[in-house]
């Protein structure tokens, strides 16, 4: 892994949702999605009441996540591309996952899984951190 891809890594394990982005029928989309980092891989929790997991397995997706809604003085965005395959994943990785939401959208939630190998990772990052001297001042 690059040092990039490490940093992205690093960086996913701090939140626990982020948005998956796609296709379907020509027409993109952006879908929540609860996530967790696993050998390398990051594996996808989705409700599968909507669909969204068809139009991702097998296809490639974009999962982004951030931090942008905490109180941290630095920003973070990272984003990974690659392919999705829904899986059945094994009773350590559900538990990974912890609990689910009750209803999504008025409906049980009824969970369904994809695995993410990322082929591309891309971190951004805004630093609020420091101020900024005026060029101006005595």
């Amino acid at each position: 892994m690059s040092t990039e891809e490490i940093r992205a890594i690093e960086l996913l394990t701090r939140v626990s949702y982020g948005r998956v982005a796609t296709s379907m029928r020509a027409m993109p989309f952006v879908a929540p999605a609860r996530h967790v980092v696993t050998g390398g891989s990051v594996l996808l929790r989705m409700h599968a009441g909507h669909g969204y997991h068809r139009a991702c397995g097998g296809g490639v997706v974009a999962y982004g996540a951030d931090n942008f809604s905490s109180d941290e003085p630095d920003r973070w965005s990272v984003q990974f591309t690659g392919t999705a395959e829904i899986i059945q994943p094994t009773a350590p990785e559900v538990e990974l996952f912890g609990g689910g939401p009750h209803r999504v959208d008025g409906e049980p939630f009824d969970p369904v899984y994809m695995r993410l190998v990322p082929q591309f990772v891309t971190v951004h990052t805004l630093d609020y951190s420091r101020e900024r001297r005026s060029q101006h001042a005595a």
